[in-house]
């Protein structure tokens, strides 16, 4: 995994407590990874052939949507306690990304947050995204994600057999 934040290795130190090698890329001002600190991220991670190396862009929802770091997919992890108009605000990223991760779900009960109006807005600037509902603390939804991500990662195995053999 390649953690991208402006600063700390804060997120680098709770991923690497769960067993997962990790490379921490600190922009300083910089509000987004480029491809030339994934290059050099991917050089110190050394991840194996035709393993999933997963990039987590500083986090915002506006500089990574407009950055090619040269990834298969981009998928968009939005919580319910962002609220539901985050894709109009910010329709960039939502087109930009494959799927999109609801997460916090677990939290519904206690929001005023429109599921329905949610899903309405970022498929009315992405038509084609995907969606999943998940919360990464009950674990709902996450074989849905798990699945996802079997499924492309063979996908592009197969790609790259094709194109090999």
């Amino acid at each position: 995994m390649i953690e991208g934040d402006q600063a700390t290795l804060n997120d680098a130190e709770r991923i690497s407590a769960t067993g997962c090698r990790v490379v921490q890329i600190n922009t300083g001002t910089g509000c987004h990874l480029d491809a030339g600190m994934v290059s050099r991220g991917l050089t110190q991670l050394e991840p194996p052939l035709r393993s999933v190396v997963m990039i987590e862009n500083v986090g915002n929802l506006v500089c990574p949507a407009l950055f090619d770091l040269g990834e298969q997919h981009k998928v968009l992890i939005l919580s319910v306690t962002e609220g539901e108009d985050k894709p109009v605000k910010y329709p960039h990223m939502f087109r930009a990304s494959a799927l999109l991760l609801l997460n916090k779900t677990d939290l519904l009960p206690h929001l005023n947050f429109d599921v329905a109006r949610c899903i309405e807005y970022a498929r009315r600037v992405n038509p084609a995204i995907e969606i999943l509902q998940v919360s990464a603390q009950t674990g709902e939804g996450m074989d849905a994600w798990y699945a996802w991500l079997r499924s492309h990662s063979e996908n592009l195995s197969q790609m790259s057999a094709a194109h090999t053999g």
